[in-house]
Formats: C-alpha cells, sequence, structure tokens
C-alpha cells in the first residue's frame, strides 16, 4: 500500500499528532535488547525521577561551591504526588506504577532529607542499569529506522526533535496564566 505524502503544509501539520502517537509505540521495535510493554511503562516513572536527580546536582553543586544549601525544598526530591503531577495522571494511578516500581526494585522509598515526615523516590541500581538499558534500545531503535537516511536528515532530524522537547519542557514550567475572564 503506497503512502500519501501529505501536499499542504496543513495536511502536514495535521500528520504530526498521529505520527507522534506511533513513535511511542515504535519503541517496542524489536531491535537489539527489547525492552518488554512492563519494563517501558515503567521507565515513565523512572525517567522522572532521574530527571528531578539530574536537574538537582548543579544546583547543588553550585550551592556547596557558594557554601550554601539549596533553598528549593523539594529540590531532587521526587514524591508520588510528583510523579502524578509530571505524568498527567490521577495521584492513585501513580501511586500504584510506583509500587509496581518499587517491587520490581526499581526504585526505592526514603525519608525527604528536608521534611522526614515526607516519604521520597530514588533510583535503585536497577533502576539506573534499566534507564541505561532502555537509552541504549531507543539509540538502536532510531539507527535502525532510520538506516537508510542521509547522516544529515538523521542529525537534523534529532536536533529538531530535541527542540521540540525542550520547547515542550518550557511550556511545562512557565508559571500558570490568570484567567483573564472569571
Amino acid at each position: 500500500m503506497a503512502k500519501r505524502e501529505p501536499k499542504t503544509a496543513d495536511e502536514l501539520l495535521d500528520a504530526v499528532g498521529p505520527a507522534f502517537g506511533k513513535l511511542r509505540r515504535s519503541s517496542l521495535l524489536e531491535v537489539e535488547n527489547p525492552i518488554s510493554q512492563k519494563d517501558l511503562s515503567r521507565t515513565l516513572v523512572l525517567r522522572v525521577v532521574l530527571e528531578a536527580e539530574r536537574e538537582a546536582e548543579p544546583a547543588a553543586e553550585q550551592g556547596a561551591a557558594q557554601g550554601e544549601a539549596d533553598e528549593r525544598s523539594d529540590a531532587g526530591e521526587i514524591t508520588v504526588g510528583a510523579v502524578a503531577q509530571h505524568l498527567g495522571v490521577d495521584p492513585s494511578v501513580a501511586s500504584r506504577m510506583v509500587s509496581d516500581c518499587i517491587s520490581a526494585g526499581y526504585l526505592v522509598r526514603a525519608a525527604s532529607q528536608r521534611d522526614g515526615r515526607r516519604t521520597v523516590l530514588h533510583l535503585s541500581p536497577e533502576g539506573r542499569e534499566l534507564m541505561a538499558r532502555f537509552g541504549r534500545h531507543q539509540r538502536s531503535a532510531f539507527e535502525c529506522i532510520t538506516a537508510d537516511w542521509t547522516e544529515r536528515d538523521r542529525l537534523e532530524f534529532a536536533r529538531l526533535m530535541l527542540k521540540y522537547v525542550d520547547s515542550q519542557d518550557a511550556l511545562r514550567h512557565r508559571p500558570p496564566v490568570k484567567d483573564a475572564v472569571r
């Protein structure tokens, strides 16, 4: 069956949404060391925790260099509620997802160093290994999918994809917009 290429700018832009849906499913391609469907879902939670840890590292290093403690109360500390917020799911759904990751040995719960009443999440060594394996799997899938592309096209697509994701993150971190109409 021949694919119909979008002819107009509107057709091309309308095709982007469905294409993103296909991207997630292509993560399961049978390339080297395939990731199970269950572990693919777990990587959603693990990615949130990993990114929070990475974002906290520069702030902690800068504060230590200046002899100051990081004033952000939750810098690098991820709770189940934060996972729910990042994934856009109900807290009860996030709780089940986190519990599954803990049962699988990918996450550990710990008391917050800032507020001992709070429980925070950290990647276990097994969780870090799964994320490293998932990264290798994603790279293999990308290389397999784009094998017949020119090097220039591959790098340009990668650059634009990263730019898109950065723009998406900027939207998520923007200050709330107050409603003008009430």
